[in-house]
């Protein structure tokens, strides 16, 4: 009995000592595979993402079920770009993928490839500024683009807001 009491003394107290060091892990590395699964979340959990890209624009695929965003960072000349897949699910435009490049061939009247420094990717502000100024460059249908603004512009902020670990410039 006494045995049994110490075992789970000790798996109590192991996992007690644990927890802190999990409540602290470090966040992914921007614009790693990782960092990218996590912003495919932050997207599901965004209702303008979700909803206000849920008509037109995710029906607009190439007939292949989902768009691809390719996202890099210009200044991390040696980080692979991340991709995201957004598909109609549900009545929703909602990310079923966040991690490496898997669709190498994009078609630009339905993907989306950008790219922006590390600091304009933090700074970005309007997507219509950005792109004006060319803090924000990319490749995709451009109208399409222009018609859908308001919800680009949460996806920008969520770029930002995704803890990540961002190397010093």
């Amino acid at each position: 009995m006494m045995m049994i009491k110490n075992l789970l003394m000790s798996a109590v107290l192991g996992s007690v000592l644990a927890a802190p060091a999990l409540a602290f892990a470090a966040a992914p590395d921007f614009m790693s595979p990782e960092w990218a699964n996590e912003l495919c979340t932050a997207w599901n959990q965004n209702d303008t993402l979700t909803t206000k890209l849920a008509g037109a624009w995710i029906k607009n695929n190439g007939g292949k079920g989902y768009k691809v965003m390719e996202i890099s960072d210009s200044t991390m000349k040696s980080t692979p770009p991340v991709q995201l897949e957004i598909a109609p699910k549900d009545g929703k435009a909602e990310c079923i993928y966040g991690g490496a490049v898997k669709v190498t061939d994009l078609n630009y009247n339905y993907d989306y490839k950008m790219w922006a420094t590390t600091h304009d990717w933090h700074h970005m502000g309007s997507p219509m500024m950005a792109m004006m100024f060319g803090r924000l460059n990319f490749k995709g249908p451009k109208m399409e683009a222009m018609e859908n603004m308001g919800p680009f512009s949460e996806f920008l902020k969520l770029v930002k807001e995704v803890p990540a670990t961002v190397p010093a410039s």
